[in-house]
């Protein structure tokens, strides 16, 4: 199995490294990776300037550019074939609900599978633990999974571990749909040393459990200790919406 991996947190990050090397039991693995945390990058894609790459060590590559253009230059120009399974992680902090909107790391496996090619995202709920190591283990059998099997197209999964201080604490694997994280939109609006006024974009999620309330969210079952997988689709069509107006004309 040939294993493209990236991320956005950075090719130093503690969660992509130990993920690496749990990986070599089951693959050969590359890495691809920004250079430097790309966290909230979302989707986006360098066009307006040319993109520098280091090989730092032999099979792992980095970026100055974002998770996706770091997914695209694995794919089309570094791997000397093309990869089985893309797999983005292990992100530090969780991407959940709404997060995947903003999430580099889920970015990372919607390209991989803009290419066709099966991905995976990967992010731990950090909390006192950090036990990225009991996450890597998990990974690599749901990989291995997706690489027996596959995926259907235009289809990823994001994956959730919750931090568990040993690997057996985890209470099992759950499918679970997108929930709802609702941020608090906060502002900080300070001063450089100059006078000039600048912004710093914060915020945390809300805690309104009635956003969650189902079981079958990724939020609640990450909260209760199971690992979450949710299908994500890239085919954002509201079909059932469609159905309804597509009779409809607008004048213009």
């Amino acid at each position: 199995m040939v294993i493209l991996l990236s991320n956005d947190d950075g090719v130093n990050a503690v969660g992509l490294n130990i993920l690496r090397k749990e990986l070599l039991s089951i693959g050969d693995v590359w890495v691809v990776a920004p250079d430097r945390e790309r966290s909230a990058a979302s989707h986006s894609l360098t066009l307006h300037r040319p993109l520098k790459a280091v090989e730092i060590e032999p099979k792992i590559f980095a970026i100055d550019g974002t998770p996706t253009d770091a997914v695209i230059l694995g794919v089309n120009k570094f791997l000397p074939t093309r990869p089985d399974v893309v797999v983005s992680g292990i992100n530090e902090g969780p991407n959940l609900g709404d997060d995947i909107t903003y999430s580099g790391t889920v970015s990372a496996a919607m390209e991989g599978t803009i290419l066709g090619i099966p991905s995976i995202a990967l992010s731990l709920d950090i909390s006192g633990f950090r036990n990225y190591r009991a996450a890597a283990k998990a990974a690599v059998k749901i990989v291995k999974w997706v690489y027996e099997f596959g995926l259907p197209e235009g289809v990823l999964l994001n994956v959730n571990f919750p931090d568990v201080e040993e690997y057996e604490d985890y209470k099992g694997i759950k499918w679970t749909r997108q929930g709802r994280r609702i941020y608090t939109d906060y502002i900080s609006e300070l001063r450089d040393p100059r006078g000039n006024v600048y912004y710093w974009i914060g915020g945390l999620p809300t805690e309104d459990e009635n956003l969650n309330i189902n079981d079958d969210t990724d939020i609640k079952a990450v909260k209760e200790g199971f690992i979450s997988i949710t299908p994500i689709k890239l085919d954002f069509t509201d079909y059932d919406f469609l159905k309804r107006v597509k009779d409809i004309q607008i004048g213009l």
